[in-house]
C-alpha cells in the first residue's frame, strides 16, 4: 500500500485525512522496491520495457524528421548538472519524446506506463556522475541512429542500453541482499 511505502500519511483531527508525503524519498522507495522484487520479475519488467522501447525507436527511425530528433538531442547536450533526479526526468522525457516520434499512440501510451514503473529502477543505476554520463552516451547513440533513419542500429542500441542497466540493477540488488 502507499502507506507502507511511506508515500501517504494520515493526519487525525478536524483538518485530517490522507495526504501525499511532501518529502517522499524517491531513492529510498526505489531501493526498497529493488530489494523486494524478485530477479525473475525484474527481468520480466525489463523484457517488456525493451520490447516496447525497441518498437518505439525502430518506428521513430523510420518516421521521424531529423529536426525533431535534433530538438531532443539539444536538450541532452545542454545537461551539465550533477543532480540524479534532474537527469532521470530529462532521460525519461527524451524516451517519451522518441516514443512519440514513432507516431504510434498505443506504443507511446504503453511506454508512458512502463516508464512510470521502470524509471525508479533506472534512477538507481544512474546514481554517480560517471553512470549518468554512460547512460547519456547510450541515449545519444540511440538518437543518432534514429536521426540517421537506421532502425536496426537504434533498436540494437536500446537493447544494449537496457541490458547494461539490467546488469547494473542485478549487481545493486545483490549488494542490497548482502547488506
Amino acid at each position: 500500500s502507499l502507506r507502507e511505502r511511506h508515500l501517504v500519511v494520515t493526519r487525525r483531527g478536524r483538518n485530517g485525512g490522507s495526504f501525499v508525503v511532501e518529502t517522499a524519498n524517491v531513492a529510498e522507495f526505489a531501493l526498497r522496491a529493488l530489494r523486494d522484487i524478485s530477479r525473475v520479475a525484474l527481468r520480466d519488467l525489463a523484457a517488456h520495457y525493451l520490447a516496447v522501447t525497441g518498437a518505439c525507436v525502430g518506428l521513430a527511425a523510420q518516421r521521424a524528421d531529423p529536426s525533431e530528433v535534433l530538438r531532443i538531442r539539444s536538450r541532452l547536450d545542454r545537461y551539465t548538472g550533477n543532480d540524479p533526479l534532474t537527469w532521470r526526468r530529462l532521460a525519461d522525457d527524451a524516451h517519451l519524446e522518441i516514443s512519440a516520434l514513432s507516431q504510434s499512440a498505443r506504443l507511446t501510451r504503453e511506454q508512458m506506463r512502463l516508464q512510470a514503473e521502470f524509471s525508479p529502477f533506472l534512477a538507481l543505476v544512474d546514481a554517480s556522475e560517471a553512470d549518468r554520463e554512460r547512460s547519456r552516451s547510450q541515449l545519444l547513440a540511440v538518437l543518432d541512429a534514429v536521426s540517421a533513419a537506421d532502425s536496426a542500429t537504434a533498436t540494437r542500441q536500446v537493447r544494449e542500453s537496457i541490458a547494461d542497466a539490467m546488469d547494473r540493477l542485478i549487481d545493486r540488488q545483490a549488494e542490497l541482499a548482502r547488506s
